[in-house]
C-alpha cells in the first residue's frame, strides 16, 4: 500500500513508507549476512569490493528500512534438546486471526506461525523435546485457543535448507 492511499492499516512495525528497491550491491550484502551474520563491515566491504563507509551506510539503511530485521544465531534443534519437530495446520473461525496469533505467540515451542490462503488458515512450526510434549502443545495448548476449530499435524523426519540463497 502506498503512502498516498490514506486508509487502511499498515503492517505491524511498518513505517508507512516503501523501502527503495534493492540493487545488486544490496543483494550481495544480504547474501553475505545471511551466510554469516557475524561478518564484520570490513570483511563485508572486502568481499563485495566496496568501501567500508559504503558498506556501513548500506547496512544501516537496510536496517532502518526494515529489510534487515536483526541478527541471530542459527540453532540446531536436535542438538539443543528439541528432537521432535512438526507442522501444525489450523482451521480457525473467520476474523479471529489477531486473537489466535496473539495466543500462538505465547505457546512455548512454537517457533513460527503464518496465516495462509487455502485449505488451512494457519501453519505453525513446533519444536519440542519429545512426542509427549508435542502432544501437550497440540492437544492442550493449541486446540484450547478460542477460535481454533481444528488442527492437523505432520511430523518432520528430516530438514534441509535450499542450496541457493534468494539474495545471491
Amino acid at each position: 500500500m502506498s503512502q498516498e492511499s490514506g486508509g487502511g492499516a499498515e503492517p505491524a512495525g511498518g513505517t508507512g513508507r516503501s523501502a527503495r528497491p534493492l540493487d545488486d550491491v544490496d543483494r550481495r550484502i544480504l547474501d553475505e549476512l545471511v551466510r554469516d551474520g557475524r561478518t564484520s563491515v570490513r570483511t563485508l566491504a572486502e568481499r563485495i569490493h566496496i568501501s567500508r563507509t559504503n558498506a556501513y551506510a548500506r547496512v544501516e539503511r537496510l536496517l532502518r528500512d526494515g529489510v534487515i530485521t536483526g541478527f541471530r544465531a542459527q540453532v540446531a534443534p536436535e542438538a539443543a534438546g528439541l528432537g521432535t519437530s512438526a507442522y501444525i495446520a489450523l482451521k480457525i473461525e473467520q476474523n479471529t486471526w489477531r486473537e489466535v496469533s496473539a495466543e500462538l505467540a505465547r505457546v512455548r515451542y512454537i517457533e513460527h506461525a503464518a496465516l495462509l490462503g487455502g485449505d488451512h488458515d494457519v501453519l505453525a512450526l513446533v519444536r519440542a523435546p519429545d512426542n509427549a510434549t508435542l502432544r501437550d502443545v497440540v492437544l492442550g495448548r493449541v486446540q484450547g485457543i478460542a477460535g481454533v476449530l481444528s488442527t492437523r499435524t505432520w511430523l518432520v523426519f528430516e530438514e534441509f535448507d535450499g542450496e541457493r540463497n534468494p539474495w545471491e
